[in-house]
């Protein structure tokens, strides 16, 4: 990149988002094939999870008047279809992160990487990831679980209830980094969430402030999507352009996340001083690259 670690060190949230996008234009045929190979399904994925959602919401709603058993049908191909897109959105999700941060880290390392570098290497970074986001349902869960029945009461004598949501947007901050740790280091689950926290010291306000815009952006686009497509209010020319709308501007912003958090990522290493210059997940391309510049053996010839 054309900036020195010690002044990456001082980009705030406008200098992130900045330099996110100019990794983008820089590396935008490779970050195009992402977009087109891993986005683009998740985009469509989560839009029809949205519209199929409402559908059959609908259907399950006028049932309570009429009988048991056929509410009890329409409940049960909500509930199957809300696990299944989970699953699609939660694979696609793990595919767009390892693949955009990927060129993003190299883009730090000042190493090459082509579409079929990204690919090679995306089996071993998804596992990593795949772990690291087990860990963090299971994080968020019990933290739901635990303040509900045990810390509620006294969150209400004690504390406010911004304490309460500050705390809650700081376990968010830190799962979103430790996924990008997993994917740039050759580290998962707790320890990538170990990691991210020591991270984030110093750069806490940066933090939520991204994974603020991140959070209102996507709440706001499936918003009103639900409201004018889904549901369909509106006329029918009102509502495609809506859903067209909706479509590109979330279809940006999957694309644009984890680039946003990986740049955050290496602010944060500059910040603490550590040295960028190598990481395992380089080392994984430099592996490939040399392996695809081989000359073939006689035996392929």
């Amino acid at each position: 990149m054309d900036r020195e670690q010690e002044e990456r060190q001082f980009l705030g949230f406008f200098g992130i988002v900045k330099e996110s996008i100019k990794t983008i234009f820089t590396w935008q045929k490779i970050f195009s094939q992402i977009a087109l190979a891993f986005v683009l399904p998740l985009t469509l994925v989560g839009l029809a999870h949205i519209h199929i959602s409402a559908f059959l919401f609908a259907k399950i709603t006028p049932g309570y008047t009429e009988l048991s058993d056929l509410v009890t049908l329409n409940t049960y191909e909500l509930f199957l279809f809300t696990v299944v897109s989970f699953v699609l959105v939660e694979i696609y999700s793990i595919l767009c992160t390892s693949t955009a941060a990927s060129p993003t880290a190299c883009a730090y390392t000042s190493k090459s990487i082509t579409f079929g570098g990204v690919t090679r290497v995306l089996p071993k970074v998804s596992k990593r990831l795949m772990i690291t986001d087990l860990w963090s349902f299971f994080v968020f869960f019990a933290y739901i679980i635990l303040t509900s029945a045990i810390f509620s009461p006294l969150i209400s004598y004690f504390a406010s209830s911004s304490s309460y949501n500050s705390l809650g947007w700081i376990m968010s901050v830190i799962l979103s980094l430790a996924g990008v740790v997993s994917v740039v280091e050759d580290i998962y689950g707790s320890d990538a969430m170990f990691k991210s926290k020591n991270l984030i010291k110093g750069k806490l306000g940066t933090s939520i402030a991204i994974n603020l815009l991140l959070t209102i952006g996507s709440m706001a686009i499936q918003t009103v999507y639900c409201i004018f497509v889904a549901y369909g209010h509106g006329s029918g020319f009102l509502r495609f352009g809506i859903a067209i709308l909706c479509f590109l501007f979330l279809f940006t912003l999957l694309l644009v996340s984890p680039i946003v958090q990986t740049v955050f990522y290496f602010v944060c290493k500059s910040y603490h001083h550590e040295n960028i210059d190598k990481s395992p997940l380089a080392d994984d391309f430099e592996v490939h690259l040399l392996a695809e510049d081989l000359p073939p053996k006689a035996d392929n010839v």
